[in-house]
This record gives structure tokens, C-alpha cells and sequence, in this order.
């Protein structure tokens, strides 16, 4: 193929039409499943395969297509009779002792892309191993052939909703806001999570922009600043007329496996504000311990905040699958990225935002705060008062790429807006640590010329200050 099926972070992602097509998808199925009963296929006596999808152009037709090339194959399929989030088919994978699950959707990409994600039978993304095995067979040309399996389609929401109320106090959530103690917003963004969390809760929310939408709006479905302006203005117009009571906006990206938060004055918190406000709650409300799993892209306050309950730390590369083979050979309480992936310990190995929310809101109601409250409670327990910012800066090709990436391998730099450098981490990228204690993280995409550049700083000036002599070092 002049453009081969590549599996990234997590999955393989096309373009609708021209990367993304139903030729491409029913070759590349069946020897998923292939590859998932000769990875899993000792821990389970079914040949099941599970079959899901997300709302974008065309997911269901994608969907039928992807489990009927895998019926054809000789494995029996589980398909979703409707759309749900990413990670209610991995538990359904894990439910259903199923050898995994194929998965259509492009996560957080624009309109124009789908995807295919693979999910193994542990209830997770599977490991970079596996997806090597599936690109390989395609490079062969093999095909996969047996006696034609049984289809039958399924509930996605029904295990899944009861799977994540045994974890959470969702009567007290519900009872707040039944009460009028805590409004609750959330922003699906056309995407998977849409009606979630009212299922969870069994009381209405304020749900924005539920209804099904290809073109997300002409954005994409991601949980970031520039494509959250009408929520902000929403929850802004309530707080003008209500300015007392707690109030919450909680923000879910297309397939509903990562969050971000916005408090009760509009303002907007990534993971890198939630994940400490998470721990906290965990352990100190909950009683839950365990270690904490990070990656070098989160803030270092995830670690200090660890410090404060004695919690273990391990750090990995930038990718949740990472985290998740953490979460298989260790005992965790919580793993997070800060691009808004947070897993938990007491669940499958997978990152989950409506199970995120839940425990966001619980955190609320158990403390009587808002979510930014919190956050300044742990800044000063810990003495740790920092600002983070994250840029992505397309290159003008593969070749640029290229050089820059020399350039960091042989003549790192030494200086960064005039901070010393004391300190480079290179197990994903280069992590550069200055002597005030900030850091700069500079990664590059694996499949286009990106350079993606993270800071974090004492301040927000600083930040920028740092993001903008990384962006002309690149230019």
C-alpha cells in the first residue's frame, strides 16, 4: 500500500474516503481478531470478539462492516446496537470474557477522520506489541478464513453504568443536586458520552451539545479551551444569576475516554489541576491507596501531592498504554496523562472519563468545595504554585523533523530562556528540568512533522516565555 495502515498512540486514524474506507477496514478486522485469539486466546474458551462505535460519519455502517468481516473470519461477535464511549466496549470486553474488542472511532480527531481502535481481553488498549503483529500480517498479505461465526448485537450501556455505580457514592451526588447544593454542566461535544452521566445519576443535568454532529461544530471534539467558548459563556450566565451554590462543568471528548473540568466561575482545569484533586480525594476520603502512575508530561505536583500520603510514584513515556501495562503488574490507585487520560486501579486498565467525572463530583459533595479550591488547598499544603501550557508546531516536513531531532541528540541545549539547563530526561523525547525548577518537554509526533512542546513554570509568563524560545529554536 502506498499509504500502509499504521497504528499510533492508540489505534490506527485516517481520513473518511481517502485512508479510512470500508476495503481497507474489512481487511484489516479480521486479522485484529486474529492477532487477539493468539495473544488472549488462552485465557478465554470463547472465539468473541466485541464490536463498538463511537457517533461519527458513518460509525455504524463501519461497525457492521468491521463485525460481519469478523463473523466471515470464524469468530462469533458481540456488535453494539447503538453508539457508546470507548471505554464501556473494553469492559465489555472483560465482561463478556471476550478475546477483545474492535472499536470505530477516531477519539478526539476532527470530523473528517474514523478510526479502528483494538482493545484486549483485559479490558485495555492493547500494547504496541500486539498492533505491530496486525501491521506486520497486512505486509504479508495474509488473510483470514473459517467457518463463519454467530452475530448477535448488545447493550453496551447496560454492564457498563452498572459497572461504575458499585465504585462511586452516587446517592450523595444525586442528592445534591436534586437539592440545589451542586448544578452540574457537561459538555459532550457531540460525541460518545452524550446521556452518560444522567444515566449514572438518574437526574437530569444541564447537557450541551447532545446531538449528533459529524462536524463537531466545525472544531473537533477535544477537550480544550478553543473549542469550549459557548460552554464557558453558559456557565458564566448561570453564575450571574446564581452566585451562590456549588457548580461544576465537566467536559468529555468524542469517545469519552478523556476529561478536562471548568469550576463554578467558568474557569477551565486539564488534568494536570484534576489529577491531584483526584488523588487527594481518593485516598483521603475514600481510603484507597496505591501507587500513582504518571508521565513525563505531568505536572510535578502529581508527585508532591503522592508525597503528602506516602504514595509510590512510577513515571512512564507519553501514551496511556504505558500506564495501563503499569496497571497490570502493580497495584494502582491512579494513572493519568495530561492530555486528559485518568485510569484507576479499582477498574479495568483503561482510561475513563465518565468514571473520572464521577469521582470529580463525589470529591465536590464529600468537601462541601469547588474544584479550584481544592486545587489551591494542595497548592499550599504542598508549597507548589505552578502554570502549564501545551503547543503543538507543525514543521514544514519530515526532513526538518529530522534535523532538529539530530540537533537535540547532539548538541542539546545548554541554556533555555535564560535558565540553566541542570537536567535532561530522554525516555520519551527530551524533558529539559531548569535551575529555577521549571521544565520544558519537547516531543515529536511519530507519523507527521509536528513538534509538540510542553512547560511547565512558576508562572504563566514564564511559561510562555519558554514556549516561545522553544517554538524559535524550531524555526
Amino acid at each position: 500500500m502506498s499509504n500502509p495502515i499504521k497504528f499510533g498512540t492508540d489505534g490506527w486514524r485516517g481520513l473518511i474516503a481517502a485512508d479510512f474506507t470500508f476495503d481497507r477496514l474489512t481487511l484489516v478486522a479480521p486479522l485484529a481478531a486474529h492477532v487477539l485469539a493468539n495473544v488472549y486466546g488462552s485465557t478465554t474458551a470463547k472465539r468473541l470478539v466485541i464490536v463498538g462505535y463511537d457517533r461519527r460519519f458513518l460509525s455504524e455502517d463501519f461497525a457492521l462492516a468491521t463485525a460481519e468481516a469478523v463473523r466471515a473470519a470464524g469468530f462469533d461477535v458481540l456488535l453494539s446496537d447503538g453508539y457508546a464511549p470507548t471505554p464501556a466496549f473494553s469492559w465489555a470486553a472483560k465482561e463478556h470474557n471476550a478475546l477483545g474488542a474492535l472499536v470505530i472511532t477516531a477519539s478526539h480527531n476532527p470530523g473528517s477522520y474514523s478510526g479502528l481502535k483494538i482493545k484486549g481481553a483485559f479490558g485495555g488498549s492493547v500494547s504496541p506489541a500486539v498492533t505491530q503483529q496486525v501491521e506486520a500480517l497486512l505486509a504479508e498479505g495474509k488473510t483470514v478464513q473459517g467457518t463463519p461465526g454467530k452475530l448477535q448485537t448488545f447493550n453496551p450501556w447496560e454492564g457498563y453504568c452498572k459497572g461504575l455505580e458499585t465504585k462511586v457514592d452516587i446517592a450523595a451526588i444525586r442528592q445534591a443536586i436534586q437539592q440545589g447544593k451542586l448544578t452540574v454542566f457537561a459538555d459532550v461535544m457531540h460525541g460518545a458520552a452524550a446521556g452518560g452521566l444522567e444515566q449514572l445519576l438518574k437526574t437530569p443535568i444541564r447537557e450541551l451539545h447532545s446531538d449528533r454532529d459529524p462536524l463537531f461544530g466545525g472544531g473537533a471534539p477535544e477537550p480544550l479551551p478553543r473549542y469550549l467558548t459557548s460552554f464557558f459563556e453558559h456557565i458564566r450566565a448561570y453564575r450571574q444569576e446564581n452566585p451562590a451554590g456549588l457548580a461544576v462543568g465537566l467536559v468529555f471528548d468524542g469517545d469519552s475516554d478523556r476529561i478536562a473540568a471548568v469550576d463554578g466561575q467558568a474557569n477551565f482545569l486539564s488534568s494536570q489541576i484534576l489529577i491531584p484533586v483526584l488523588i487527594e480525594h481518593l485516598v483521603a476520603r475514600r481510603g484507597f491507596s496505591g501507587e500513582l502512575v504518571k508521565t513525563i508530561s505531568g505536572s510535578d505536583l502529581m508527585p508532591k501531592v503522592a508525597a503528602l500520603y506516602n504514595l509510590p510514584v512510577f513515571e512512564t513515556p507519553v501514551g496511556y498504554k504505558y500506564i495501563a501495562d503499569r496497571m497490570l503488574e502493580s497495584q494502582v490507585l491512579l494513572g493519568g496523562e495530561e492530555s486528559g487520560g485518568i485510569g484507576y486501579g479499582n477498574h479495568i486498565p483503561e482510561r475513563d472519563a465518565l468514571l473520572s467525572a464521577l469521582y470529580v463530583l463525589e470529591a465536590i459533595v464529600h468537601s462541601g468545595l469547588d474544584l479550584s479550591d481544592l486545587y489551591r488547598k494542595l497548592q499550599e499544603r504542598t508549597g507548589f504554585f505552578s502554570s502549564y501550557d501545551r503547543i503543538d508546531l507543525p514543521l514544514a516536513s519530515m526532513d526538518v523533523r529530522a534535523k532538529l531531532l539530530n540537533q537535540l541528540q547532539t548538541k542539546p541545549p545548554t541554556e533555555i530562556a535564560g535558565h540553566r539547563v541542570i537536567d535532561c530526561l530522554s525516555v520519551d523525547g527530551y524533558k529539559f528540568r531548569l535551575d529555577d525548577q521549571s521544565w520544558l518537554l519537547i516531543r515529536f509526533s511519530g507519523t507527521e512533522p509536528v513538534l509538540r512542546l510542553y512547560c511547565e513554570a512558576a508562572t504563566l509568563e514564564q511559561v510562555h516565555k519558554t514556549l516561545a524560545w522553544a517554538k524559535d529554536w524550531a524555526n
